[in-house]
């Protein structure tokens, strides 16, 4: 497997993220090992030797766990993570494989929704051992995050989704996605920022912008992001329909607290909403938010109500 890691001087600049990356090495599926990149933020520093105490687990601060999706990286969830970590919360937010900092496969075929999973996992629960987790997983974050709720229930401890959706392909995927993975797959350059804009309410600054491409210096690192509209199971025979299956039959008997925090402009994942409120046990008895006036995006343009949602959440079912 071809590997290319994004230098560090494209991060350099970044805007309103003060935030110092650390990272860690996970199996790569074949042979060899990836460097992912993460935040984990959320300390009391002064403690052991002035290096601080990760806080989260059984007893302690909970622990929430940001997963984006296409084509973002971790930066679009700071203004959320700054809402959280205020709340006294313990914040850890990914770069999935092939996005932001993390290392980036070269070729689409070396990226599969499996693959996705499982170097997710690898990160998540192998090497920060996380538990009594609360997810809160946006667009590709939620078909990872969920698939990893349902299959290690003992992890988690509660789940936020927002703005996603688990398809299965057996009913007709929205007109406006299947336009987006057609540009994708044919477009000779793919402009990560135009598909991050096209998703806001909000009109994004050049420096905002700058810093949805940094993870990109050019169109070879972009295999992640071109490869990850084809991987959603779109047809009822895709490899990872009948997994899907499987997670909503395990979700139609979710009992721990499940929030659905969609915003009211999104064409791409609005119908879901009112799935999982109806079908998950979870979700019942619980008071949804809809964020007014953002997009598919909703952490560029609600990012601070999102963080005070999920802080609320949180506090009232712990």
């Amino acid at each position: 497997m071809q590997i290319l890691r994004t230098p560090d001087e494209c991060f350099e600049g970044i805007p309103d993220f003060p935030y110092e990356p650390r990272y860690a090495d996970v199996p790569d599926q074949d042979g060899g090992t990836l460097r992912m990149a993460y935040l984990d933020e959320g300390v009391d520093e002064g403690v052991d030797e002035g290096q601080g105490v990760r806080r989260g687990g059984t007893g302690e601060a909970p622990v929430v766990l940001l997963l984006h999706g296409e084509p973002s990286w971790s930066f679009l969830y700071r203004h959320v993570l700054r809402v959280l970590v205020d709340a006294g919360l313990r914040v850890v937010a990914p770069d999935l494989v092939g996005f932001g900092r993390s290392d980036k496969p070269a070729k689409i075929a070396d990226h599969s929704y499996a693959r996705h999973i499982e170097w997710t996992r690898s990160l998540v629960f192998d090497v920060l051992d996380l538990r009594d987790v609360t997810l809160v997983g946006q667009d590709w974050g939620g078909l990872i995050g969920l698939r990893l709720a349902v299959e290690y229930p003992d992890r988690f401890a509660r789940i936020v989704a927002a703005n996603t959706a688990l398809p299965t392909g057996d009913f007709p995927m929205p007109e406006t996605w299947l336009r987006f993975r057609e540009a994708v797959r044919t477009a000779p350059t793919f402009d990560i920022a135009r598909g991050i804009q096209s998703g806001c309410q909000t009109m994004l600054t050049d420096e905002v912008k700058a810093a949805y491409d940094a993870p990109f210096p050019d169109e070879s690192y972009k295999a992640g992001p071109r490869a990850m509209p084809g991987l959603v199971p779109a047809d009822p025979d895709d490899p990872e329909a009948p997994a899907n299956r499987l997670a909503w039959d395990v979700l139609s008997q979710w009992a721990k607290p499940f929030l659905v925090a969609f915003s009211d402009k999104d064409p791409i994942t609005g119908p879901m909403a009112p799935l999982f409120t109806q079908m998950i046990p979870g979700a019942q008895g619980l008071t949804h938010p809809t964020l007014e006036g953002a997009g598919h995006f909703l952490q560029e343009d609600a990012g601070q109500r999102l963080g005070q949602e999920i802080a609320s959440f949180v506090r009232q079912t712990a």
